[in-house]
């Protein structure tokens, strides 16, 4: 029998941490909690979790230079930002820094549950030799089976969940994915209103692979819709 995923939850709220690790612990996982960013990163580097559950604002080190400090030593493991700052900003800020996801205080536990079933579900998938074999398009070959895009045989440098993005939009090519089916078909989940997830790790997946492949835009907006792969001359509108 496999060992059941272990996930790290960093909260300073006791009472907010022991519900969500009553609630993890009860669908099957094993729970790891620290009070604080530093303690956190600590046991994240002793205990090497599955997936981590992250407060934002915490004591000794917020949950925004724990994400840039994690994002450094690791750039697997998934993480889900919980936080009662509900700005747009703050949740772009998180996804760009390295968050996989972000869930707002007070959230359900039913939904958090879900959510770290949905992202550890895919991360096995992502585990699994064969199933999808590479793509190559205008010099860009991306490779599930190393989670990864090379451009001339050098990685672009990409997340798990930006790399889940860039193949869903790769394998329908040329045709127009709406942001809340690629939402599902990467996340696992329907996407809430006004959520920008998709915004961003387009907005990330742009960005690198420009600096990997100056010539070549990949990526275009449906305006009204959502995106598309469709490889054009760098400059062309779309």
């Amino acid at each position: 029998m496999s060992a059941a995923p272990t996930v790290l939850i960093v909260e300073d709220d006791e009472a907010i941490a022991d519900s969500i690790a009553y609630h993890l612990d009860k669908a099957g996982f094993r729970t790891l909690q620290a009070g604080d960013g530093g303690q956190g990163l600590r046991l994240f580097r002793r205990e090497r979790p599955d997936l981590v559950i992250l407060d934002l604002m915490l004591p000794q080190m917020d949950g925004w230079r724990f994400t840039e400090q994690l994002r450094g030593e690791d750039a697997q493991v998934p993480v889900i930002m919980c936080s009662a700052r509900t700005s747009e900003h703050d949740r772009v800020h998180g996804l760009e820094i390295g968050a996989d996801d972000y869930i707002s205080k007070p959230f359900s536990m039913k939904e958090l549950v879900a959510r770290v079933g949905a992202h550890l579900r895919r991360v096995e998938q992502q585990r699994r030799p064969g199933g999808r074999g590479p793509v190559e398009v205008e010099g860009l070959v991306v490779d599930p089976e190393q989670v990864q895009a090379f451009a001339h045989g050098e990685s672009v440098g990409l997340t798990p969940r930006e790399f889940e993005v860039l193949y869903a939009l790769v394998m329908q090519r040329g045709k127009p994915i709406p942001r809340n089916r690629l939402y599902r078909e990467v996340w696992g989940y329907e996407m809430m209103a006004g959520d920008r997830s998709v915004d961003v790790f387009v907005r990330k997946l742009r960005q690198k692979l420009e600096r990997a492949v100056p010539e070549t835009s990949f990526i275009q907006t449906h305006y009204g819709v959502g995106y598309r792969f469709d490889p054009a001359p760098a400059g062309a509108v779309g």
